[in-house]
This record gives structure tokens, sequence and C-alpha cells, in this order.
């Protein structure tokens, strides 16, 4: 046990009871962390690169990958601190900022694939006036508004943190620092910390995921009403990868959610796999599914690696 206030850190939780095969489970962690920033990297570099993907569409998948990139990269070098090296202690200031970016970027995550819901719709349901409503500048003050909402929406029940007493347990519940594991540590009133979470996650992920469905039912009405079969396929198939990464998104949301829910009715090790498969499952799927799902992109890749092997 910690004693009082007076500890400037606190120490990441590994799996309990498994410490002597944590360089084992750490195999996989470091796998898909080497394939999440390929995957992810290799998309922004393409879209960078290549002139033909300058679209709304595509600037707001190099958006999404960037995002789980930032993600992936907040959270993946402390999880395997600790599990490679038994690095658990983690000071005040650091775990409150990763808390931040943490919970920061999963707020920006649904507000890309809100975006990219709305380009899809613009697209499929007004497709004459796309340029002139989706124009560089437009993308750029929804990209903004995006950052804007997700950055500062997290800072009031961040800031608290740097101010609470923690007398009990410093010891966190995952390898990495989540607003909701350290306010259960503070020896204060927390009634704010409690409450504007639910508030946030409602306006956030709930309206987001609720105008991403609408948006869809729209799209499917404007589709079916399109003559031939030909034009209706090649319509949903624009959105087939986007619906596929809310689905990854959403569900893992809701999954984490649940988890949460249900409490100690749950084993601990459950809330540790759903939490690193919210966090780590989203970013590694993204771009395999736009890479097999998307032509475009998938002709891109094939492009830029063998330009690059050709020395071009």
């Amino acid at each position: 046990m910690w004693p009082s206030n007076s500890s400037s850190s606190f120490l990441l939780t590994g799996f309990p009871g498994l410490e002597t095969s944590h360089h084992w489970i750490s195999m996989p962690f470091f796998f898909v962390y080497i394939t999440v920033l390929f995957g992810n990297g290799t998309l922004i570099l393409l879209i960078k690169e290549d002139h033909n993907l300058h679209e709304p569409m595509y600037y707001f998948l190099a958006m999404l990958a960037a995002t789980d990139l930032g993600l992936t990269l907040t959270t993946m070098p402390t999880v395997l601190g600790v599990l490679w090296l038994d690095l658990r202690e983690i000071g005040n200031g650091a775990c409150f900022s990763q808390a931040y970016f943490i919970h920061s970027l999963s707020f920006v995550e649904s507000g890309v694939l809100l975006a990219m819901a709305y380009d899809r719709f613009v697209a499929i349901c007004n497709p004459l006036r796309y340029t002139s409503i989706l124009t560089n500048s437009r993308v750029v003050k929804i990209g903004l508004g995006i950052l804007m909402r997700g950055f500062v929406s997290v800072i009031p029940p961040i800031t608290p943190l740097y101010f609470f007493p923690y007398c009990h347990s410093h010891v966190l519940s995952h390898a990495f620092c989540l607003h909701q594991d350290v306010i259960k540590l503070a020896c204060a009133d927390i009634t704010f910390n409690l409450l504007y979470p639910v508030v946030l996650v409602v306006f956030i992920f709930v309206l987001d995921s609720l105008t991403i469905f609408i948006s869809y039912m729209l799209i499917f009405k404007s589709v079916l009403s399109l003559a031939s079969r030909q034009e209706k396929s090649k319509a949903l198939n624009t959105c087939v990868s986007h619906i596929c990464c809310v689905l990854v998104f959403y569900v893992t949301v809701i999954g984490l959610s649940l988890i949460h829910r249900l409490g100690k009715q749950v084993p601990h090790i459950l809330h540790l796999i759903m939490s690193y498969i919210y966090f780590l499952f989203p970013p590694l799927m993204n771009p395999i599914i736009y890479s097999v799902k998307t032509k475009r992109i998938r002709s891109g890749i094939l492009h830029l690696f063998t330009t690059h092997r050709l020395g071009v």
C-alpha cells in the first residue's frame, strides 16, 4: 500500500497471476503493434504521395489512420514496458497526460467515422454537388472541428486529476492510464468526474453512431431509387469499407461498455482483454479493411512499394 498523496506516481498492472508469462504474452502485442504502425503509416504515406487520392474520402481516411497511430503510440509503449521490462511505475503527470490522449483520440476516431459517413452521404445522395459541398477548405474545417471536439471535451474531467489527493492504493488495473481507473483511487468528491464522462459518451458516441445509422438509411433509400443493378452495386461498394470500420469500432465500444457495466460479475481478465481489443483491434483492422475492399488503395499500395523497390 502506498502512503497518502505524497506519492507522485502510480503502478501499472500487466496480467495478474500471469507475470511469469509476460514475455510470451508480449509477443502478439508486439506483432499487432508493428502491424498497426506499418499499416496505418503506409495508408498515410500513400494518400500523401498519390495525387489521385487527394479527395475528401481519402483525406478523412488519412485522418482515421493518423488517429489510430496516435492511439496506439499512446498506449503500447507502456504496455510493452510492463510486459517486457516490468516497468510498472508511471509519474502522475505522465499518467494523466496518457489518459487525456487516450480518451481524446477515441472521441476523435468517432468524429472521423461520422465525417466519413457524411462524405458517403453527399457522394451518393447529392453526387452533382459533391465537389462544391466538400471543398478542401470545408474538409479542413470539418477536420479541425473533430479535433477541437475531441481534445477540448476531455479537459474538464482530466484537469481535476492533477489536484485530487490519492490516499488509496496507487495500483491501477491496466498497463496504461484511464480516467475511470485513476478516479477510483482519489480521496475527494468525484461526483463531477463520474457524471461528466457519462454525458460525454452519450453526446459523442451515442449521437455519432445514431447519426451514422440515419445517414446510411438515407443512403440505402437513395441507392434503391437507382435504375440499374450495376449502379446500385457500385454505389454500395463505395460504402462497404466504411461500414466495416464503423462496426469494428462501435462493436468494441459496446463490448467494453457492457463489461464495465457488469463490473464485479465479470472476471478481471475479461476487463483487460476487452480493453486491449478496444484499443488495438480497430487500428489493426482499419487499414486491412481499406486495403482489401478499396481497389484504389490496393493498387496504390502495390504501386507505392513497386516504385520504391525499383528506386523510381
